[in-house]
């Protein structure tokens, strides 16, 4: 395939490729809850709460896998392990598609926090990493994220599509059994992407012709977690990824906040979905952009401000069928300062100047902090909802994500003092 492509159209499909596998693993596990939950829950047969606990069996299964998958890049090829995590989802995705009972969910829920962490998370950052060399960090992720957000919202664009053939705008008139047909195919909808990425991750992703593993994987892990655990600024990163993952969490929520404040049906509810989604891409290209420009630190700090003001419009707004037009515009910003974040934070590795050597490893470590949302907001977020009647649950949901915005800001704030103590310091 090399042979057939120029170097400079081979190296646009390659970040193309990283960018397809990138989202497309997470689409199953995440995508259908965070555009479908009024149709999920009913499907399913399940609570928020119930499907929060399924959803923390995924985190705790990831923050181990986080903790070695760091390593395990550092150690083999990431094109390898990137089609191996991408076939193995695809498959539970065809279970996932079955309709398993609760049970049944903790299962598969289980297998994809290893499927999509422990072969696939350090590997997807570390190639991203390299793809943007040394000047060009913020650009690479930026355009990594803002690729992930267009394909995400092509995918649910046609997920909506889905819906709004099988379901009659007056449910009164729904058959028996609509709901459930229309699930099943928008999960082989997510399924088929998800196995279309491995295959352009084997045309596009070269091999490393001089990959020289090291002896052992863990030899790598205890002098990569050493010199990673002695960078100072490590500590902060952490903060900042979990409070701006707590915040792309929140972006769940607003598809039933919208249907259960606003009124507004379930493919109505979904449309505002997907307009957060529409969002990514431009959010994330300007993120990038100006983190190169300035620094991410600089723009990361900015976003979470921006998500204090607009978190708590949410929790003291009364939801009112002519304020309609604040529910729009907030989705909007909120989305750009989630997906800005969600763009740009591992970006502070180089920032920080992290040897490349060991990013796998430093993504591991930040990721085993940063990524505990998965094990806490579901549930805690359902506990919310199922426990305070109407608006009030969805008040209480806004409220914790404005306390987690302002960690997120002070913590970007400590970042750039480390910053500025090292450059002086040198």
């Amino acid at each position: 395939m090399t042979n057939l492509l120029s170097p400079r159209v081979y190296r646009v499909m390659g970040i193309a490729s990283l960018i397809m596998a990138g989202e497309a693993i997470f689409s199953l596990p995440f995508h259908v809850v965070r555009f479908f939950r009024p149709t999920m829950l009913e499907v399913f047969q399940v609570s928020n709460l119930q499907i929060g606990q399924v959803q923390a069996t995924y985190g705790i299964v990831a923050m181990l896998s986080y903790f070695f998958g760091g390593p395990l890049a550092d150690r083999f090829e990431a094109r390898n392990l990137l089609i191996v995590a991408l076939l193995a989802t695809g498959m539970g995705g065809v279970y996932f598609a079955q309709i398993p009972d609760l049970q049944g969910l903790y299962y598969l829920y289980g297998f994809w926090g290893c499927s999509t962490i422990l072969l696939f998370w350090g590997a997807l950052i570390k190639a991203t990493r390299e793809w943007g060399g040394l000047q060009q960090q913020g650009r690479a992720f930026g355009f990594l994220e803002a690729g992930r957000g267009l394909f995400a919202a092509i995918l649910v664009s046609l997920a909506i599509a889905i819906l709004s053939f099988t379901l009659p705008d007056d449910l009164d008139r729904l058959v028996a059994g609509a709901r459930r047909q229309a699930m099943q195919d928008i999960i082989h909808l997510y399924v088929g992407a998800t196995l279309i990425a491995g295959v352009f991750v084997a045309l596009f992703i070269p091999v490393q012709s001089d990959f020289k593993p090291s002896a052992s994987t863990a030899f790598i892990f205890r002098r990569g977690l050493t010199k990673v655990l002695n960078t100072p600024l490590i500590w902060p990163q952490m903060l900042i990824v979990m409070s701006a993952y707590v915040a792309y969490k929140g972006i769940d929520y607003y598809v039933l906040y919208a249907t259960q404040g606003y009124g507004l049906t379930e493919i109505e509810g979904a449309s505002i979905g997907g307009l957060s989604s529409w969002i990514r891409p431009i959010a994330a290209v300007l993120a990038g952009l100006l983190a190169d420009r300035y620094k991410p630190s600089q723009v990361i700090t900015i976003a979470f401000g921006t998500l204090i003001i607009g978190y708590c419009l949410f929790t003291f707004m009364t939801p009112e069928a002519g304020l309609y037009w604040i529910l729009v515009a907030n989705v909007v910003i909120t989305s750009s300062a989630v997906y800005a974040l969600h763009a740009i934070y591992f970006a502070l590795v180089a920032e920080s100047k992290i040897p490349i050597a060991v990013t796998g490893t430093a993504i591991g470590v930040i990721s085993v902090i940063g990524f505990t949302p998965d094990i806490f907001v579901a549930p805690g977020m359902g506990w919310l909802l199922d426990n305070s009647a109407g608006v009030a649950g969805h008040q209480k949901v806004f409220a914790a994500l404005s306390a987690f915005a302002v960690l997120g800001f002070v913590s970007s704030l400590f970042f750039i003092r480390g910053m500025v103590r090292r450059t002086v310091a040198s």
